[in-house]
């Protein structure tokens, strides 16, 4: 054990317990989604039992769901498709959002004034509202979902990360490049973009995890990734009537999204109250 914690990173070592089981956690579902097709027991779309909803055994760890398909092998393609999709999205929006954040700042007050606009329509648009529309409007398919949660998530991005480079261009580093001469491309990706990172980063974790939430919530109401791939959100859905049996094929998924949600939740409050603890002690 005290190898294990030598051998971990010095800031994940100083996390407080909360950050290190929410990082545990979030490890664990990265885990699974680069590993869970080769854990995978069964193919997720064959029915290995005549009996649906059939309880934890030796040759189904988690049971059978509606169909007498494993659900350990669905839940962890599932889980596979729900967090590459979620980290996907979350890079794109993060990355959207904090360049044009950083390029309303440095370009001047016309391109703020306007990026600033559309962003706060943007934002006062409910994602799952406008998911709901374009889901009708086009069908519902992955490139839809990815499009939506880029473009309900980088809004967020934006306004954060244009706080962040309007603070950061007051500062006295700033300044003299700006009196030296420096093109604004060299300031913006040289002078302000590296000390935006930290709290870019922290936000991007909270990003995912309303991500995650966005495309289970449409995988629940069928307006996620459609059959035959399926997410967590889409196993909770076609699983609810095991509900009144107490099945595992209903609540394992849902299990599944809580403890990604709350790991990488715990994880980011942990890595911030670490960052302004060692804040403090410079």
């Amino acid at each position: 054990m005290k190898t294990f914690l030598y051998a971990m990173p010095q800031a994940a070592r100083r996390l407080p317990w909360p950050g290190l089981i929410g990082l545990g956690l979030f490890v664990f579902w990265l885990f699974i989604a680069v590993a869970g097709p080769v854990l995978a027991p069964h193919p997720p779309d064959s029915v290995v039992s005549a009996a649906v909803f059939d309880g934890s055994s030796t040759r189904f760890w988690l049971g059978t769901d509606h169909l007498g398909r494993d659900v350990l092998s669905r839940v962890l393609y599932g889980a596979r498709v729900t967090v590459l999709l979620a980290l996907a999205a979350t890079a794109l929006a993060s990355a959207m959002g904090a360049s044009l954040g950083l390029f309303a700042v440095v370009a001047g007050r016309y391109a703020d004034a306007l990026l600033s606009r559309v962003m706060d329509a943007l934002m006062s648009v409910p994602s799952k509202m406008l998911a709901l529309v374009a889901a009708a409007a086009f069908g519902a398919s992955t490139p839809l979902l990815m499009f939506i949660a880029v473009l309900c998530a980088s809004p967020g991005s934006y306004r954060l990360a244009r706080a962040l480079a309007t603070d950061l261009q007051q500062q006295e580093y700033v300044q003299v490049a700006r009196l030296r001469g420096e093109p604004r491309a060299y300031i913006a990706c040289i002078e302000i973009l590296p000390n935006m990172l930290r709290p870019m980063l922290a936000d991007a974790g909270m990003r995912f995890v309303s991500i995650v939430l966005l495309f289970s919530g449409l995988g629940f109401l069928g307006l996620g990734v459609q059959p035959p791939s399926a997410d967590l959100g889409s196993l909770v859905h076609e699983n609810i009537a095991g509900l009144g049996q107490g099945a595992i094929a209903a609540w394992a998924p849902a299990l599944a999204i809580a403890t990604l949600t709350v790991g990488v939740t715990l994880m980011i409050d942990g890595l911030s109250r670490h960052g302004r603890h060692a804040g403090r002690q410079q």
